[in-house]
């Protein structure tokens, strides 16, 4: 009987010790928050913006989670958008949460991310199933390449049916700000020398998205906004555009990392945004 209750406890100790969590969530400081604590902050916050790891499986589940918690609260009063649908395809999905538009159509006339269907599409079919709003909030990738190959200018020269996916002109730009800074420092994939219009595209992006946020949000209701981690951290991009539209706003960020050890945050991860999801580096892709 003593060997057999020495086995259970050992066998305890063992899968205590082997417990591997898929993720942990910390506060800007590092100090480690659960989910429900994380989210009933949120609730209370006029702009949500969850940075996601483009290709990262639990990120994507996480944001499913945030959304449906929201939801939970404040009903048809949540508004969502993504940086993974543009603007001019705003249209197209609205018909399609309406039912109007099939799956299939849909998904060959909108110009969908590669992995929309794993990662994308649980966030449109809650918002379907729940008659939600959900806004297209990027700038048609066009634009976004016109303005990296000849600068804001060029933006001049759009027809005016164009120019309604588009924010107001001129666009701010703060080339100071780390966000857009950092990618003339850090270079291209190889080191070589960015063009110095390049951050100009990305700040296209987050000015647009700010843009159609701004103009799908009120007070009284609630935005939660999907986009790439680096248009959100440290309040910077999106946040920043959102801003100098409505300084009153109450914004919180979330954002995920990934860590070869998830039991504390790196030290460079403290203060990318209000909230941070460490998951582990061998975490499996969705691409």
């Amino acid at each position: 009987m003593m060997r057999l209750l020495l086995i259970f406890v050992l066998s305890g100790q063992l899968l205590q010790a082997q417990d591997m969590p898929a993720y942990r969530i910390f506060d800007t400081r590092g100090k480690e928050v659960s989910f429900s604590k994380m989210c009933r902050e949120l609730q209370d916050a006029d702009l949500v913006f969850f940075g996601e790891l483009h290709n990262n499986a639990i990120a994507h589940w996480m944001e499913l989670q945030v959304e449906k918690e929201l939801f939970a609260e404040h009903k048809d009063k949540l508004v969502l958008g993504a940086e993974m649908f543009e603007a001019d395809n705003q249209y197209l999905l609205d018909e399609y949460l309406q039912g109007q538009v099939t799956d299939k159509r849909f998904e060959e006339e909108a110009r969908l991310w590669k992995n929309y269907s794993t990662d994308y599409k649980p966030l449109l079919l809650f918002a379907k199933q729940n008659g939600l709003h959900f806004v297209a909030t990027n700038v048609p990738r066009h634009y976004a390449g016109l303005v990296s190959d000849r600068g804001f200018e060029a933006l001049q020269l759009v027809s005016p049916a164009g120019k309604q996916f588009l924010p107001p002109l001129p666009i701010a730009y703060d080339s100071t700000l780390a966000c857009y800074h950092d990618m003339l420092e850090m270079g291209g994939m190889h080191g070589e020398k960015v063009n110095a219009n390049f951050p100009k595209a990305q700040a296209l992006k987050d000015a647009t998205m700010s843009h159609f946020i701004v103009q799908n949000w009120s007070k009284g209701k609630i935005f939660l906004h999907f986009n790439g981690s680096y248009h959100s951290d440290k309040h910077q991009g999106i946040v920043w555009y959102v801003q100098q539209a409505v300084p009153s706003a109450r914004i919180l960020t979330v954002t995920v990392v990934s860590q070869a050890d998830i039991k504390d945050l790196n030290d460079e991860s403290k203060g990318l945004a209000d909230y941070i999801i460490a998951v582990p580096e061998d975490m499996t892709n969705t691409y």
